[in-house]
């Protein structure tokens, strides 16, 4: 039996948890939203990585494909990262591989199997963080189990934490929205920063914002192309 990991939407973050599980894959797939190449580079060192861009994948994925079709151990495959844009003709395909909601599922339309792995990268509010691993036959029969990757104490701490609003952090202000009062000055750098391809979780620690605000500021900038500061505290509600 072959063993294939599928993942998505990393957006810059490689857990170790999530190395551990892809640990002994033959293949991994990727349904985008990756954020740079180092991502790619490392998955590579596990296995032989095939992946499509997604749409926060800017000018270094270039030269990944939107979609992608494909044949493993006897299984055509197709991947598409936003699954409103599989083809509605699609035919002779085994397994649909999408990403793009962060949301873990599988499911069945008469002979083609879909599934999104879920995100396994920054952690989005509160939805589960998920991969999934493809065992195959050499007959071309598969099935496909979901991993749950646990969040850490310090994840949890932070949620909770983010619950309590009209207090200080390290000095900082936090409103009744859970936000900075300062946010408005800082997000020029920020903005510099998710351009430069820094984690979700480097400029959480060095803005002193939790990991939540630190992933909706760079969700809003990277998926609204030419969004100014005061179209993001916008859309924060500020």
């Amino acid at each position: 039996m072959h063993k294939i990991g599928i993942i998505s939407d990393t957006h810059g973050l490689l857990r170790p948890e999530v190395i551990d599980a892809l640990n002994g894959c033959e293949l991994i797939l990727h349904g985008g939203d990756i954020n740079r190449q180092e991502i790619l580079d490392r998955l590579a060192k596990i296995a032989p990585v095939y992946a499509i861009r997604g749409n926060t994948d800017k000018s270094w994925a270039d030269h990944l494909p939107q979609t992608l079709t494909l044949t493993v151990f006897g299984i055509q495959i197709f991947m598409v990262h936003d699954k409103k844009h599989i083809p509605k003709d699609l035919t002779k395909v085994d397994l649909v591989i999408c990403g793009h909601s962060h949301r873990y599922e599988e499911r069945t339309s008469g002979e083609i199997s879909y599934l999104n792995p879920g995100s396994c990268g920054p952690r989005r509010f509160r939805q589960e963080i998920t991969l999934a691993i493809l065992y195959a036959e050499d007959n071309g029969t598969f099935k496909t189990e979901k991993v749950l990757i646990s969040h850490s104490k310090a994840e949890h701490d932070e949620s909770v934490a983010e619950e309590k609003t009209g207090r200080k952090i390290a000095g900082i202000k936090i409103t009744d929205e859970g936000v900075p009062s300062c946010i408005g000055a800082i997000l020029p750098a920020i903005m510099r920063e998710i351009d430069a391809g820094r984690s979700v979780e480097w400029i959480a620690a060095k803005h002193r914002i939790s990991r939540e605000l630190s992933d909706q500021i760079n969700r809003m900038y990277l998926t609204h192309p030419g969004v100014d500061v005061d179209g993001i505290l916008r859309r924060l509600g500020l």
